[in-house]
């Protein structure tokens, strides 16, 4: 396995969970329909990627049921395991984004640990990497050898850029693919700089393309299992182009670029974040004919609903200023408990602009456990979102928080028939 510089930067890189649905709950323990965890239990997954898109693309699966092995380097250099948040010399970035995982050592660079690589190949159904285009092939690793191994493995390779083309060397990060892909473009203040969020949007959008990839290639060789298995070519920034679907024909049939707007949805109106007389920052939407007249009965301005500047969302994009500052002005004039009151009684749909503390004080998120608390073996247990969606007819479960460094040698060698003098060697060789 790579060390930093070989790889695609931030892209690179089993047990019982607590009940998370009605339905799982009230279900009989002795029901057959309930004795798997997931709809992906029995596929088995290999991540050697690192940092946190494509690791994220396993967690994905294994929150639905996968039995995903970690593969790391034996120094623990991952960069994810220094990546804030840190608490002491305790990873949390690394507990959450790899929980449920089971975590061994392996450098595959080295011709015995290539060897065991090889090895465990048959085990598998998937393995995933990002490393650079081309990385693996130079450590012996090339696809035919992949297959040789294991002809029915799928391999899923998320890269910045992809496998072929003038950028398929290069390395990625979250915010590049941010910014080549036009999203950077669109956030900020409309007289202001491009921005990005404090967050690796570009990584974990990556990381759910990259689950659904699993699940379509598992899928396809359920349905075909005589077939060799695929080699699904990710690029991240590719990801983040796809979400912005209608900029490219709304370039070239109206010859607009969208630009950034702030918080303004400059597509339908009003769609924005206000602030109430008490500081409190929401978000309203009052974009549909219904809800636009609701939104001024509760401002006590029907007159508007009538309004000829006002008669269409086209319209009222089109008037956006004016609109737009009578609802921040009336806003103004209440304190948050009295806006959102008002709103909720009319059916206008909004929300205070929510922190973490909000977020795990709502008493929605509570009653649906939207937070879970992963086992932890340094912190007793750690805070973290539940599986999403959630699946009837499956077993509840809550992942443990992610390994430590080759926290399971031992249980996954032993599969290969090692034993305790052959682990010993491999470590102190710097194998394991």
């Amino acid at each position: 396995m790579p060390r930093h510089a070989d790889t695609a930067s931030s892209i690179e890189s089993a047990t019982p969970r607590a009940a998370e649905s009605a339905t799982a709950a009230a279900a009989p323990a002795s029901s057959p329909a309930f004795t798997r965890r997931g709809p992906l239990s029995g596929v088995r997954i290999l991540d050697m990627a690192t940092v946190v898109a494509a690791p994220f693309s396993c967690t994905l699966c294994a929150d639905l049921g996968a039995d995903v092995v970690k593969l790391e380097l034996p120094d623990g250099s991952d960069s994810l395991r220094t990546l804030a948040p840190v608490k002491d010399e305790h990873a949390l970035y690394w507990k959450v984004t790899n929980r449920g995982k089971r975590g061994i050592t392996l450098d595959v660079r080295k011709p015995e640990g290539r060897e065991l690589f090889l090895r465990m190949l048959p085990d598998f159904d998937v393995l995933v990497e990002n490393f650079r285009a081309g990385t693996l092939d130079r450590w012996g690793l090339d696809l035919a050898t992949l297959r040789r191994a294991n002809p029915k493995l799928s391999i899923l390779r998320l890269t910045g850029f992809g496998q072929t083309g003038p950028y398929a060397r290069r390395p990625g990060f979250a915010r590049i693919f941010e910014a080549m892909s036009g999203f950077a473009n669109l956030t900020g203040e409309a007289d202001g700089r491009p921005q990005h969020m404090n967050y690796p949007l570009g990584d974990v959008v990556a990381g759910l393309f990259g689950a659904f990839s699993i699940a379509a290639a598992v899928a396809d060789q359920r349905a075909h299992p005589d077939e060799t298995g695929h080699e699904i070519d990710l690029s991240a920034t590719e990801a983040m182009l796809r979400l912005l679907e209608p900029l490219a024909v709304e370039f070239e049939q109206l010859g607009q670029v969208r630009q950034r707007a702030g918080s303004r949805a400059t597509y339908t109106a009003p769609s924005n974040m206000y602030k109430s007389a008490d500081g409190v920052w929401i978000t309203l939407v009052g974009s549909s004919e219904a809800i636009f007249r609701r939104l001024c009965e509760a401002m006590d301005r029907p007159d508007m609903a009538g309004d000829p500047r006002f008669a269409s969302n086209p319209k009222r994009v089109a008037n956006i200023d004016a609109l737009d500052g009578t609802i921040e002005r009336w806003c103004a004039s209440l304190d948050f408990a009295t806006l959102s009151a008002t709103l909720d009684r009319h059916q206008v749909p909004h929300s205070k602009v929510y922190d973490i503390d909000d977020v795990m004080a709502d008493p929605h998120f509570k009653a649906r456990e939207a937070i879970i608390r992963l086992p932890d073996r340094d912190l007793g247990e750690v805070p973290a979102p539940c599986t999403v969606p959630r699946f009837s007819g499956f077993a509840a479960h809550v992942p443990h928080a992610g390994p430590a460094v080759g926290e399971h040698n031992d249980e996954i060698y032993a599969a290969l028939g090692l034993g305790a003098e052959d682990l010993a060697r491999l470590k102190a060789d710097k194998i394991i």
